[in-house]
């Protein structure tokens, strides 16, 4: 959809919200001119929308009183489709502040049954997920990628690293990823000559160019994500050779936890841990018989886990009672 196009119907947007508008506040709010404002009120009633403009001190624009743009055609279904989808999306910190404004739109269009239905169900729904702020980035990058990735154009990105430092990069793109509320694309970076993934939230700006690429058959960004945070550095090393067979382990330890690797006695663990504590738990949580291979310090948290899991284990002191059961 062309930038006019979109903003005539951003404008039919504000003109249905509000009783009447004047035109240098709707030529703020589009980002043009009175002149063009003029333009775009012509186009609306091109297309049949009676668009009425007023002179005068408390003039403006307003649509023709009592005129409604045609109710949204959606089944019971689609609109719960649509409602859970938005809420959803909100929770999982797809996107911004975007959910809430298209249900909004969405309901402002539905029949009146239909609306008050889809209303009670965003209100009163919830989830047992976490809601996640996460970094939503800009959806011009977001689509901007989406759009090369699909027609296989190259893009030149400005992207700002977890350090702060700027940097200009030539990406074939291969896919975008939306992991644990956060984007992500990933692709061929020809300032390192290797398959990388960027975080889209640390992209400054996204310019398409002119030469085309192929997709390797056996790109899998979905995967290239996952082990690519399971690299990022942390403050501890830890390796473990867990006496299970590799199927086992990883039915239990997804690829974003640690990289898993078959061995003769089994299968070796090896994970980034900012906390050796956590490593502790976690490993403890397993069930799984096994070997530190490194740090050492990693024994004395899981004698530590050992000692605090016993404590809390013994009867309480005279007095305070049993927990409720």
């Amino acid at each position: 959809m062309s930038q006019p196009t979109t903003r005539v119907l951003a404008m039919l947007e504000l003109l249905q919200a509000h009783h009447r508008l004047g035109g240098r506040d709707l030529a703020d709010r589009l980002g043009v001119d009175e002149r063009t404002v003029r333009r775009y009120a012509a186009r609306l009633a091109d297309l049949g929308i009676p668009v009425t403009a007023e002179r005068g001190r408390y003039g403006g624009y307003r649509l023709m009183p009592g005129y409604r743009l045609p109710p949204l055609m959606l089944t019971d279904d689609e609109a719960t489709a649509a409602a859970v989808g938005l809420r959803a999306a909100r929770r999982l910190g797809l996107v911004a502040g975007a959910a809430d404004a298209a249900l909004a739109k969405i309901l402002r269009v539905l029949p009146v049954r239909l609306r008050d239905e889809v209303g009670a169900l965003e209100e009163t729904l919830d989830f047992t997920l976490t809601e996640r702020a996460g970094a939503a980035p800009a959806s011009r990058a977001v689509l901007t990628l989406a759009a090369a990735i699909r027609d296989r154009r190259r893009v030149t990105l400005r992207y700002r690293s977890w350090k702060g430092e700027e940097t200009q990069r030539e990406l074939d793109g291969h896919g975008l990823v939306f992991h644990s509320g956060r984007w992500y694309v990933t692709g061929h970076d020809h300032r390192s000559g290797e398959t990388r993934t960027f975080r889209v939230d640390r992209i400054a700006s996204v310019t398409p160019g002119a030469a085309t690429y192929d997709i390797p058959e056996d790109s899998d960004p979905v995967r290239h994500v996952i082990s690519s945070l399971a690299r990022v550095p942390y403050t501890h090393t830890v390796k473990v050779l867990l006496h299970v067979p590799l199927a086992e382990a990883a039915r239990r330890i997804p690829p974003s936890v640690a990289e898993l690797t078959a061995v003769p006695d089994g299968t070796l663990l090896s994970m980034r841990a900012e906390s050796l504590d956590g490593a502790a738990t976690m490993l403890a949580g397993l069930g799984y018989p096994f070997t530190i291979t490194s740090p050492d310090e990693l024994r004395a948290s899981l004698r530590h886990l050992a000692e605090t899991l016993l404590d809390q284990s013994r009867d309480p002191a005279p007095g305070l009672g049993r927990p409720p059961r």
